[in-house]
């Protein structure tokens, strides 16, 4: 690919080896360096700085100041080639951070398509981010974290690193995550807890009143029955509700945690425990 100098502001500096699609866009002062690849239809605002190895996505809005592809904020990386990978359709605001993977992560840091990157937001090393994500402003993310699609970060949330966080989640601002999140749920707090099922997303993105239903039962089965370990608990839901593909998705999450599930809130109202 080459780029047209009409789209490329005169003091914008791009390396002789960056590819840009024709159709893309540079603002003034903005520095795309070495190994960096951008697709049909981007946009890179004033004051961007993008390294390489990056390859972002066609239809892409970098805002000004935003820094892409920079080095792992990590102690033990030594300069090896590493690369950062963000898909298509992605809007990253003013002064996001995105930082490129370490060998002993898989290299790689991937973001994937039609995400909102509020202002401050920040991906470490080797961060798996899906789709549809929106992460609020100053919404950090620690090296080696999955966020699922179509998860919403709020403002000032901060997840420890090698957390996962589950798709439909809805995390509260200024939460602070240590643990697992599981899919299709709220939470919110220091330390964050789990809050019940994000219902107004899993409404919003076309799931059933049945398959809500459902969701609620299994909610109350896994997080809030007491006197079983996980693991039956599990297996109750499993023999009540395993034909749902989304309780699979839900069963496999919780199979599959290093760190453990964050904790539900547990309140008493009249005696009764909600």
């Amino acid at each position: 690919m080459t780029h047209s100098t009409s789209a490329i502001h005169p003091t914008a500096i791009i390396h002789p080896t960056a590819e840009l699609d024709t159709t893309v866009t540079v603002g003034p002062y903005a520095v795309i360096g070495a190994g960096v690849r951008i697709g049909a239809g981007g946009s890179v605002g004033a004051h961007v700085v993008i390294e390489g190895p990056t390859e972002i996505g066609e239809n892409c809005t970098i805002h000004p100041f935003a820094a892409l592809g920079q080095p792992p904020q990590d102690l033990h990386y030594k300069g090896e080639p590493t690369r950062l990978v963000v898909g298509r359709g992605n809007i990253i605001r003013e002064f996001v951070t995105f930082h490129r993977g370490t060998p002993h992560g898989g290299g790689e840091t991937i973001i994937g398509d039609d995400n909102m990157f509020m202002a401050y937001s920040h991906v470490a090393h080797d961060c798996r981010v899906g789709s549809r994500v929106i992460m609020a402003n100053a919404a950090t993310l620690g090296g080696h974290v999955t966020v699922g699609n179509r998860a919403m970060l709020g403002g000032l949330v901060a997840v420890h690193q090698f957390v996962r966080i589950g798709d439909y989640v809805m995390i509260g601002g200024g939460a602070i995550v240590t643990q697992d999140i599981p899919p299709y749920v709220n939470a919110a707090g220091n330390r964050a807890r789990m809050y019940g099922l994000n219902l107004i997303g899993l409404k919003r993105n076309g799931f059933s009143s049945e398959t809500i239903s459902a969701l609620k039962s299994v909610y109350r089965l896994l997080f809030r029955s007491g006197g079983l370990t996980l693991k039956k608990r599990a297996d109750q839901v499993q023999s009540q509700f395993g034909h749902l593909p989304e309780v699979q998705t839900l069963l496999g999450f919780v199979e599959v945690s290093d760190r453990g599930i964050c904790q539900g809130r547990w309140e008493k109202r009249g005696g009764i425990v909600l």
